[in-house]
């Protein structure tokens, strides 16, 4: 259910129309996360986690860097770390923190990002608050506390690591397909607009900083993703209009996306397969386990060192979860290896089966809560944008809420 339209929705509205204006995103969801994203920056002071915008893509040319562009000239105080000491970066953070931008973030994670640790350790950090950097001064002989607080930016190509995009809103790029087209973007004639869009949805928030911090806004998640999550849905809230709709539908959307697509530890990958390997049996001898887990040609563990994955190498990935092997008697003898028992725990916590049901509350819908759009459905599709095209430089009537027919989200 639609609620009125305020100003905040109009300025929402604004920014998609920006946005899609010059970048295809792959779905409605992310465009509408990435506009909620960019106006949650104009309020930091006000929220206790600073979420995190993965913007990767599989190859170049995918349109990464073009929507960092969008998100530079309309988020809050912008600051570019390409090139940046991580000196500089730390002394860049203050009480209202800039905004963080890292273009080709893959090279600071990536296998020749030696002497980026302090920059890594920063992104980590900075995603709470509370959670200052020490260094010792030894001008002053004092320890001091540097704040590390701050919303980021990061755009590359593959995956970020766990801990970043375990924090963050993910978005997945991918190039244009024929028919697809955008407007070029040019920095001098088209970011002063933009910017002037910056400065509304700044004076917006900032006059409401307050009402924003004391916001508890219904999650349809839990734990980190909601902590990730909550500033997005708390501005779409506080905008009105459909935007508290589409807010939760982004949610759901881009956290299901994360899961389906999400890179696997080693240790999650062999709970997984253990339960495959045990397929009926209640037991199995340490030595059928593994030859059962190498067996399978499109897992890891036939290669899983110089002479795969050992006896020692399972027992030590398994210890983790407080699964160890014990001395048990098999219709072949007395040998060392795991009971099916031992296992059910950790699957139930770190790997359900489908149609298990989670250990945690889920979110169920009540009288007052918001209906999320389907993905792709139509209505999250049409086009709601008319208020403010004019005023930040975009042609009257040519505004998309999302690119029109995307394949896949028809």
């Amino acid at each position: 259910m639609n609620r009125p339209t305020t100003h905040g929705a109009t300025l929402l509205d604004a920014l998609l129309a920006a946005l899609t204006r010059y970048v295809i995103l792959p779905t409605p969801e992310a465009a509408h996360a990435v506009v909620l994203w960019i106006a949650a920056t104009h309020a930091q002071p006000a929220w206790p986690h600073a979420p995190r915008l993965v913007i990767r893509a599989p190859e170049k040319r995918c349109g990464k860097s073009r929507l960092l562009d969008v998100v530079e000239a309309t988020c809050h105080d912008p600051f570019i770390t390409v090139n940046s000491s991580s000196a500089a970066v730390y002394r860049s953070i203050t009480e209202d923190p800039p905004t963080m931008l890292v273009d080709e973030a893959d090279t600071i994670f990536g296998p020749k990002a030696d002497g980026n640790e302090d920059l890594r350790g920063l992104l980590n950090a900075g995603h709470q608050r509370n959670r200052p950097a020490k260094r010792y001064d030894a001008n002053t002989h004092c320890v001091e506390s540097i704040p590390t607080f701050a919303m980021a930016a990061l755009a590359g190509i593959g995956a970020m690591p766990d801990t970043i995009e375990d924090r963050a809103v993910v978005v997945r790029m991918r190039r244009r397909a024929p028919g697809e087209t955008v407007a070029p973007y040019r920095h001098r004639r088209d970011r002063p607009p933009l910017r002037q869009l910056a400065e509304d949805l700044r004076a917006w928030l900032r006059a409401d900083l307050d009402t924003l911090e004391k916001a508890e806004p219904p999650m349809p998640v839990e734990d980190r993703a909601a902590d990730t999550w909550e500033p997005l849905v708390a501005v779409a809230d506080h905008a009105g209009g459909h935007w508290p709709d589409r807010a939760r539908s982004a949610v759901l959307a881009l956290t299901a996306d994360a899961d389906d697509n999400g890179a696997t530890s080693n240790r999650l990958r062999l709970l997984a397969d253990c339960r495959t390997a045990f397929g009926t049996d209640t037991a199995l001898p340490t030595a059928v386990l593994l030859e059962r887990l190498k067996a399978d040609p499109e897992a890891p563990w036939a290669d899983y060192g110089p002479n795969g994955l050992t006896a020692m190498k399972l027992g030590a990935l398994l210890r983790e979860y407080e699964i160890r092997s014990t001395t048990s008697r098999f219709p072949t003898g007395q040998a060392k290896g795991y009971e099916r028992a031992d296992f059910c725990d950790a699957w139930t916590r770190y790997c359900p089966a489908p149609d298990t049901p989670s250990l945690q509350a889920t979110h169920a819908p009540s009288e007052g809560d918001v209906v999320p759009f389907g993905r792709g459905s139509r209505t999250s599709r049409t086009s709601l944008i008319t208020a403010g095209e004019t005023r930040y430089g975009l042609e009257p009537g040519t505004a998309q809420a999302v690119p029109p027919d995307i394949p896949g989200t028809a």
